[in-house]
């Protein structure tokens, strides 16, 4: 793709010029890229915190549940419950 602007000569004034605009432009850009951090920093936090919140409530629910099952003990109780009974299509 060709650049839309043809390459222009600048003379050493010229060049100065435009670094130091280069530099104003950056100069005046780090009080809002300092404000984007601070705000990106805190939704960060803030996420970590949520995260660490569901991993306890998680952990909770588990205390709550009990200790797994064995297969076997599974099966045992299966076999306890009543089975239930199919009519018969008449």
């Amino acid at each position: 793709m060709e650049n839309q602007h043809p390459e222009e000569e600048l003379t050493v004034e010229q060049l100065a010029e435009r670094k130091k605009q280069m530099l104003e432009f950056y100069l005046d850009s780090i009080e809002y890229l300092e404000a984007q951090l601070k705000h990106e920093t805190l939704l960060a936090e803030i996420n970590e915190q949520r995260y660490k919140k569901t991993q306890y409530q998680i952990q909770y629910a588990m205390l709550l549940q009990g200790p797994p099952q064995d297969e076997s003990e599974m099966e045992e109780e299966e076999e306890q419950q009543p089975k239930e009974r199919k009519l018969r299509k008449q």
